[in-house]
């Protein structure tokens, strides 16, 4: 049964050593690629070891190939004729895979962003998330409200990025308004302590808090403040509520809008009077 011959020369027996094979180094380049995956895990970043790990199993699946065609009678010069004219076949039918392809391909050496950084994809009004993925054909995204978005790397590559993690220090800065009464000397003193004693906030480049405006209702200080870009969000959130609650502490209030209002007849009946 296992020398019946199915084509040429090629038996049932030729066909089952062919499945092993193929069996066998699928198993063998999962299983090399999760040790690698394992062992590498501290030492590189995510981004590249997910690179490495998937290199190494479709070379063993190329391997693979490569000891069955033999067995199986193809030979590899018609082989790549054959698989020639299928690529330009598919070329013209699919020239956006291919575009999303070469995309991904120089995307992986160019490395604007990896994987697990806050980018934003498409410039200012584009998708804001984090990397999850970088494929060869699509980017995929994890928004903050939890959505899955997949980016084809033609948009991404050509588009424009901005990467929020690429950077080792992000600035930020309040509008803090305070009291025509209260004392600015002082407010700024209060802020200037806050952030010198919080651990995040970076020293160098040294944070700033003055003067900007004397405006219609309060006196407007500037404050900004440098973090590190992983505790960026978190610094700005906290850092905001203190300086309200100290300055709150110390009799400085932020004050509400304020207008005065003249009306001309009620001047007019005062100058009555007074005459």
């Amino acid at each position: 049964m296992l020398d019946r011959v199915l084509y040429g020369n090629v038996t049932v027996l030729d066909l089952l050593i062919s499945i092993l094979v193929l069996f066998a180094a699928v198993l063998i380049g999962k299983a090399i690629s999760l040790r690698i995956r394992h062992s590498l895990k501290d030492k590189v970043s995510k981004d590249r070891l997910n690179t490495i790990s998937k290199f190494v199993y479709f070379l063993f699946l190329i391997i693979g190939f490569l000891i069955v065609l033999p067995i199986l009678e193809f030979r590899i010069s018609g082989f790549l004729v054959a698989g020639g004219i299928l690529g330009i076949i598919i070329g013209f039918a699919s020239q956006s895979i291919v575009t999303n392809f070469i995309s991904g391909f120089f995307l992986t050496f160019e490395r604007p962003f990896r994987v697990d950084d806050v980018v934003k994809l498409g410039g200012e009004d584009g998708t804001l998330g984090v990397v999850e993925d970088i494929k060869i054909i699509s980017t995929t995204m994890r928004t903050f409200e939890g959505v899955y978005v997949r980016v084809p790397n033609e948009k991404v590559f050509t588009g424009n990025i901005i990467n929020y993690l690429e950077n080792i220090a992000r600035r930020f800065e309040y509008d803090v308004g305070i009291r025509y009464k209260d004392d600015a000397d002082e407010a700024m003193k209060i802020i200037k302590e806050l952030i010198d004693d919080h651990p995040m906030a970076l020293k160098n480049p040294e944070p700033q808090v003055f003067v900007e405006n004397l405006g219609s209702s309060a006196v407007e200080l500037k404050v900004r403040v440098w973090a590190p870009s992983t505790e960026w969000f978190p610094l700005k959130m906290e850092l905001l509520w203190k300086i309200k609650k100290e300055l709150e502490e110390n009799g400085i209030q932020v004050p509400f809008n304020q207008q005065e209002l003249w009306f001309k007849n009620a001047l007019q009946m005062d100058e009555k009077e007074i005459s």
